[in-house]
């Protein structure tokens, strides 16, 4: 079965890499500006969903399309890529030493059937010093990604417990698609996980 991850992002690549799949990568071209919603959770979904229907309209449908989307909610404010190292300062000084939830949408579509749900994860945030931000923001890495931070690579220093699925903060979870693929009457072996025939 062609796979598709509607995604530019390296890490839920990886992510997939690294549990025994190689999906095909198109990214959507979605203006994520133009979609909104009051909660963080919902705006994830929405988000996911968006970019698996436009990546869907490019493909033959019977090829399984997956839409993600993560942004960290930090007192009921959606938190996604930082606009600038300023912007992204001034996010870690509001999330030292505090706790969020890192919501990841998963938007699975196959022809016309979709499936939407939304992972969440407490992470827990250092106490960084202002020397510690400013190093890490200068890194490069906390601009692109959402909530600023990473917790599989330079960010992983500064994230001091995480509650629920470790890879949704990476971006995509995979017990959770894993749940979406059943829904669809699919398993992991139909993405070419190992041991398939």
């Amino acid at each position: 079965m062609r796979f598709v991850l509607a995604s530019a992002s390296p890490a839920r690549l990886a992510t997939l890499r690294a549990a025994g799949v190689e999906p095909e990568v198109i990214v959507s071209g979605v203006d994520e500006s133009a979609i909104t919603a009051a909660e963080t959770s919902t705006l994830v979904g929405r988000l996911a969903t968006a970019k698996a229907a436009a990546v869907a309209t490019r493909v033959d449908p019977d090829t399984l399309v997956l839409g993600c989307d993560s942004m960290l909610d930090l007192d009921g404010v959606a938190l996604g890529k930082p606009a600038s190292a300023e912007d992204a300062i001034a996010q870690w000084k509001a999330m030292r030493g505090r706790t969020g939830v890192l919501h990841t949408g998963h938007a699975l579509l196959l022809g016309s059937r979709s499936l939407v749900e939304v992972g969440s994860t407490e992470v827990r945030f250092a106490d960084m010093d202002d020397a510690e931000i400013a190093t890490y923001v200068a890194s490069g890495e906390p601009l692109a990604v959402a909530g600023a931070f990473t917790v599989d690579s330079l960010g992983g220093w500064f994230v001091e417990s995480i509650r629920g699925d470790h890879h949704n903060v990476v971006g995509l979870s995979l017990p959770l698609l894993r749940q979406l693929l059943r829904s669809l009457g699919l398993a992991l072996t139909d993405l070419g996980y190992p041991g398939s025939s």
